[in-house]
């Protein structure tokens, strides 16, 4: 299913419109902790969004009339990532005490570059040269944003 928009001509996937939206969920994301880390140390601070998620989740188990799937390694998949998104948001949170949330967000924005490489190494994706280059170009705009 594509969708094209009269102005640009521009056709978008069936995954463009819920990728845009996390983009902004994102944006939101790695904003409103520097608002939160002006009244709340790092740890506290990952609490409480801990508390927003686990409502966030609730909503969501009942809206699925309080069923979910099992298999365990899919099960093991998704508590690995749970544990690694609470990590990465610690430190990310420990960055933005510390630093300029641009800089901070924009330097951890670039993890994608971990997921292709994984994907390419781990999941036997391809790599074209045109995505090469964009890895190589968003290093080089880390560099130039954070100095």
């Amino acid at each position: 299913m594509t969708f094209s928009t009269d102005c640009y001509n521009f056709p978008m996937q069936s995954w463009f419109v819920p990728a845009f939206i996390a983009l902004c969920i994102y944006g939101l994301w790695g904003f409103l902790p520097k608002l939160a880390l002006r009244h709340l140390d790092v740890r506290s601070a990952l609490l409480w969004e801990v508390a927003g998620m686990l409502l966030a989740g609730l909503c969501l188990f009942a809206t699925n009339r309080f069923q979910a799937a099992f298999h365990p390694r899919g099960v093991l998949f998704a508590m690995l990532t749970g544990v690694c998104g609470l990590s990465g948001t610690l430190f990310f949170f420990a960055a933005a005490r510390q630093g300029k949330i641009s800089v901070v967000a924009s330097l951890t924005a670039l993890y994608p570059l971990v997921t292709i490489l994984l994907a390419v190494l781990l999941l036997g994706e391809s790599l074209s040269l045109r995505q090469g280059i964009g890895m190589v170009l968003a290093l080089i705009a880390i560099s130039l944003l954070s100095s």
